[in-house]
């Protein structure tokens, strides 16, 4: 039985059928918010970017929110694998008192964020093929400038209950903010395709670390981050709240006959768009109108039978740090633990990129 769910739309099985799976016609890799969960896509993280697409070097874009902006930045560095390595050793090591305060989780990630990315923020930004674009939501209405913890509930609150109705009502508290690579300008992105809008901005080496901790924001969990260098003016949030697992219009990508293909690893089966969603199946992407958007996509992702073998037979989740309280040694030795398991998922990719078995390949888009 695998381990390895792999799923794919109907332009990039017909492709795999003609030609299998080739780094060359690997075009975006997406990367989902879902903090301690991303941790499980580490060692096939290492062996994507540190062993097989340098087989096929060519222009890349590499797109994430909160965590999985984190590690698309890893995978910019000179030595992605040993970025990758020290950003999970760094995320596993993450200690806090009982009830700590939004300020003393701000200050923890930013001295995590400066141990991570200082001294490469120009490395980062100027990978050679590499072009990082990270996803930031941006408060409007309650949400432009609360000045008080009361004031952003009230405006958390109006935004849930707007998006309860549709992802428009949640449009009417935030904006989309792309922080990226200013020779990639994504124009797949820059014709409105939700009910978002979306702004765009310069990625440079001064305002790297302030987007990554914008992107990772939890409410009220953390302090908001108020201005990014280049980037409009506002108060940023994670940006998982509006682009949670990414579900965004791949399918505008060059045409697949160009190798426009999306190389999605993801710690789920399912691409949910906004944090909020999460409960609201019929929102996943593969099910909603716009599903014909990952018609260019291959997702991959662990199976139950993968998780069954994890410490406490699920993937590492931020409910982690209340289940083991002030043990932080316990929590990261299980955290590692998972991490080390996750090298079974990278060896079935592996072998599947090495001899194809269309077979196992499940439906990601409606036939």
């Amino acid at each position: 039985m695998s381990e390895l769910l792999i799923q794919a739309g109907r332009a990039a099985l017909a492709r795999m059928r003609r030609d299998g799976l080739r780094p060359a016609d690997i075009a975006v890799i997406p990367a989902a918010a879902g903090g301690p969960k991303g941790l499980i896509l580490q060692k096939i993280d290492q062996w994507l970017f540190g062993e097989w697409l340098p087989q096929a070097p060519r222009e890349r874009m590499l797109i994430g929110a909160s965590i999985g902006a984190w590690r698309m930045a890893a995978a910019c560095h000179a030595d992605p694998v040993a970025a990758l390595q020290r950003l999970g050793d760094l995320y596993c090591e993450q200690r806090y008192p009982h009830k700590p305060s939004a300020q003393f989780v701000t200050d923890t990630c930013r001295r995590m964020l400066a141990d991570f990315i200082g001294g490469h923020e120009e490395e980062v930004v100027s990978h050679p093929r590499h072009r990082l674009h990270i996803l930031a939501s941006r408060g409007s209405r309650w949400l432009a400038a609360p000045k008080a913890r009361g004031a952003a509930m009230a405006g958390f609150g109006a935004a849930i209950l707007g998006n309860l109705l549709s992802r428009s009502g949640l449009a009417r508290h935030m904006e989309r903010v792309v922080i990226g690579d200013a020779h990639a300008p994504a124009d797949w992105l820059r014709q409105r395709f939700d009910a978002f809008a979306t702004h765009f901005a310069r990625l440079a080496p001064d305002n790297l670390d302030s987007a990554l901790l914008a992107s990772g924001t939890l409410p009220f969990i953390m302090e908001p981050v108020r201005g990014i260098p280049h980037a409009p003016s506002g108060t940023y949030w994670d940006g998982g709240l509006i682009d949670y697992h990414l579900a965004l219009p791949y399918s505008r990508i060059s045409e697949v006959e160009r190798g426009g293909l999306v190389l999605y690893p993801h710690f789920g089966p399912h691409i949910v768009p906004g944090w909020f969603d999460k409960q609201m199946p019929w929102r996943f992407a593969h099910r909603a109108r716009d599903a014909h958007w990952l018609d260019n996509v291959i997702l991959v992702s662990p199976t139950r039978r993968f998780l069954e073998r994890l410490p406490n037979r699920k993937l590492p989740d931020r409910n982690d740090f209340v289940k083991y309280g002030l043990d932080h040694d316990a929590r990261t030795a299980d955290w590692q633990r998972a991490i080390a398991e996750s090298a079974r998922l990278r060896d079935e990719l592996a072998a599947f990129v090495e001899k194809p078995d269309l077979s196992r390949v499940k439906p990601l888009t409606p036939a």
